[in-house]
């Protein structure tokens, strides 16, 4: 994680953190951070995901701990649920400073920003958050690119918080072949779904998430790619019956401050910040893996069947990623992004 330098917002003097938000608001200033009292900082942490959200209820224990080693000192007030800024809302929002800090999901807010963050949704890239992480923080070229995201977001990471591993689900294919695929409808959401479905000869339909349980009744489609709790969450797996692994991509999101805000913190409290974030990052990290096979295991438990390719299958895929399916992503990201990310996922 670079350090970016501070934003230097305007420094103005109020008395109280009702005086502070009418003048921000009325001024149309960045952040203000808001003061309960002459001894105590409040920082507001916004977030899309629900209060019942794996994600959430992670950021909340973060703020909570966060509150409770700072002694009165810090305080993090969470807003769930999209209550300040949805999940396309939440990057500007840091960026100009208008809250302190926020959950973002990287594969949304990160490439109209840097479009090389897109490789971190390449299907069949990374092996797992953990292989992915370390391209971003160790790889040379992967640095440059999470220092550029920190640079221009004006933001820095204090906590990993996954949203989960993507995999392919499907109402009529096991998926055990490539020509087993071929004819497919699948929900295209991502750019980077695409290349693959159109290589594996797959009719693309545009769904929001508000529809996909009815095209899935109404046979508009029969596949998709998602995250095992979206099987639930939605009840998708009344009609997805098919599953394929190894998981396609990883969706890494993240408890994000604005960098000014950050910076001009005590010490001792960007260090709470940062102990904290890495605690319960590490146990939200591990719990959305569990969850996620869990959710696979409830699947194959209610009838569904779950495809691991290996050996001749995965080696026929496989081929079609680096002939066909990455050459098409390639015009994504710049060409040394692409050949760093390659030659780390076979390391």
């Amino acid at each position: 994680m670079s350090k970016i330098a501070s934003l230097n917002p305007r420094k103005t003097l109020v008395r109280s953190a009702a005086g502070a938000a009418l003048l921000a608001a009325g001024l149309g200033l960045g952040w203000l951070p808001a003061a309960a009292s002459a001894a105590e900082i409040v920082g507001r942490l916004s977030y899309h995901w629900g209060p019942a959200h794996t994600s959430a209820i992670f950021a909340k224990e973060f703020a909570d701990e966060v509150t409770k080693r700072s002694k009165g000192r810090l305080r993090i007030d969470t807003f769930p649920a999209g209550q300040l800024f949805g999940i396309r809302e939440i990057q500007g929002a840091l960026t100009a400073g208008s809250v302190e800090m926020g959950g973002v999901v990287g594969i949304i807010s990160y490439p109209p920003v840097v479009k090389n963050f897109t490789i971190a949704s390449f299907p069949g890239l990374f092996k797992s958050f953990e292989d992915q992480r370390k391209f971003f923080t160790e790889d040379k070229v992967g640095s440059r690119v999470w220092n550029a995201v920190s640079a221009k977001t004006r933001t820095r990471v204090v906590m990993y918080n996954p949203v989960g591993p993507f995999m392919s689900f499907s109402t009529k294919s096991k998926m055990d072949s490539i020509a087993s695929m071929k004819g497919l409808k699948a929900r295209a959401l991502f750019k980077t779904e695409r290349p693959r479905w159109k290589a594996l000869n797959v009719k693309m339909i545009s769904l929001p998430t508000r529809e996909v349980y009815t095209s899935l009744q109404t046979g508009m489609i029969d596949t998709l790619n998602t995250v095992p709790n979206g099987l639930k969450a939605y009840s998708w797996w009344e009609y997805l019956k098919f599953g394929q692994l190894p998981y396609q991509a990883f969706a890494d999101a993240y408890l994000t401050a604005n960098s000014a805000w950050f910076d001009g913190l005590p010490k001792d409290l960007q260090q709470i910040i940062l102990d904290v974030g890495k605690e319960v990052g590490a146990k939200s990290s591990a719990q959305i893996m569990k969850a996620s096979d869990d959710l696979l295991k409830e699947f194959q438990g209610r009838g569904g069947v779950v495809t691991v390719l290996q050996g001749a299958a995965k080696a026929e895929f496989d081929k079609l990623s680096d002939e066909v399916v990455f050459p098409a992503l390639a015009e994504l990201v710049d060409a040394d992004v692409l050949k760093a990310a390659q030659a780390w996922s076979k390391k």
